[in-house]
């Protein structure tokens, strides 16, 4: 059985070498998307264009590969950076691949722009309506580079970018790289917002101006807009986000989250996944959007709303938070420990002990087990010409891992 070849044609016609070309030719079957048809209308063998779902795709290749015909894939620019290529590494055996690169639209955008192309974060909204991986390479990285399609075009990108806060960053658009009508412009995000593009572009975001505030682990509680002192605590904020024991692909629940201190922190940590901030007072929510703005946090999702019920079209978090209190009952901890993922982590802050007493009770009714720490923290203030220390409210960190 030959195995299936996958090219990459580049940008322009150059990028497509002679021996690339003799073996697209020699093909009994060829895959690729209907633009690129136009350019091997000559090609005489079987054509199968490449268009959703993927897996009928996948699938005929299988059975043109196992009928013994040579089966080559053709893709623009790469086919191994956010192409097909990693589509059929997948679905089918490496033996059975041979993967042929070519110039991506990153490099020929970078090379416009006269920068590295390595130091570009790149991410990609091709046929994806969900707009939080940008976000959330926006908050690290000075550069990002995206893939887009007919919904996510500059334009609409433009509005979706200025409706999350975001600010400091140029947009560079190139149209039709590689043609001769190519065109590179930029643009203010706001700008953007208002002009017509090719439907074939690129899209790189360059920071020229960074946050207010750089966001890093326990940041001093001015920093953060908030009210009358209702703030987790730098200290105990430190002690908290360490018992979650948060990694970078997790989703994390920080419910009753204030000002979205422990939101904007956690976030630095789960840099690959998702923090959604639940608050349901109308004043602290605003202020958590001033404070992810203020920081450039914009991976954080605020989340408006009562508990339980704001919860229920979120997705079932890793780790969660709980550091707004508990009302009067348990329903708000065991609503949440339900939806917690098996061997997820649920972290408390518990300051009365009646709360720490019916928590205790309810988990020792489950038979299941959690960490207690007592943090009592003191702070030093100017008296007389010297210093005394002064205590804040002792804090008691609960963590439990969900068997």
């Amino acid at each position: 059985m030959h195995p299936i070849h996958i090219i990459g044609v580049g940008i322009a016609p150059d990028d497509l070498s002679e021996p690339k070309l003799r073996m697209i030719c020699n093909a009994d079957v060829l895959v690729c998307g209907e633009r690129l048809l136009k350019r091997f209308e000559s090609f005489g063998g079987r054509r199968i264009v490449i268009k959703a779902p993927l897996e009928e795709i996948v699938h005929s290749i299988r059975e043109e590969m196992e009928s013994g015909k040579l089966v080559v894939v053709v893709a623009e620019g790469d086919p191994g950076f956010f192409g097909i290529g990693r589509k059929l590494i997948r679905a089918f055996e490496r033996n059975q691949v041979v993967l042929i690169p070519n110039v991506t639209t990153l490099q020929a955008a970078a090379s416009r722009m006269k920068i590295p192309w390595e130091s570009v974060r790149t991410v990609s909204l091709h046929g994806r309506s969900d707009p939080r991986p940008l976000f959330r390479a926006l908050a690290s990285s000075d550069l990002v580079g995206v893939y887009t399609d007919k919904d996510s075009d500059p334009a609409a990108l433009s509005g979706v970018l200025v409706a999350r806060g975001v600010e400091g960053f140029r947009m560079w658009v190139f149209e039709n790289l590689g043609d001769v009508e190519e065109k590179v412009g930029c643009y203010e995000l706001e700008d953007a917002g208002s002009c017509i593009f090719s439907p074939l572009n690129f899209v790189i975001l360059q920071r020229v101006r960074g946050p207010e505030i750089i966001p890093q682990f326990g940041m001093d509680d001015d920093l953060y807009l908030h009210s009358a002192g209702l703030i987790t605590k730098k200290e105990i904020r430190a002690v908290g986000l360490a018992a979650l024991r948060v990694e970078p692909p997790h989703i994390v629940w920080d419910l009753g989250a204030g000002c979205g201190s422990v939101s904007i922190e956690a976030s630095l940590l789960a840099h690959e996944g998702a923090v959604y901030a639940v608050e349901k007072d109308e004043s602290r929510v605003e202020m958590i959007f001033e404070n992810r703005r203020r920081m450039g946090a914009y991976g954080v999702e605020v989340i408006r709303g009562t508990m339980p019920e704001c919860l229920k079209n979120l997705p079932d978090p890793d780790r969660i938070f709980l550091g707004g209190g508990l009302g009067t009952g348990l329903g708000i901890l065991e609503e949440t420990l339900s939806r917690l993922k098996s061997g997820g982590r649920l972290v408390l802050h518990i300051v009365l002990l009646g709360s720490l007493g019916k928590v205790r009770m309810y988990l020792r009714s489950k038979r299941w087990n959690y960490s207690l720490t007592h943090v009592q923290v003191s702070r030093s203030r100017d008296l007389a010409g010297d210093e005394r220390l002064e205590s804040l409210n002792p804090v008691y960190i609960l963590s439990i891992v969900k068997p």
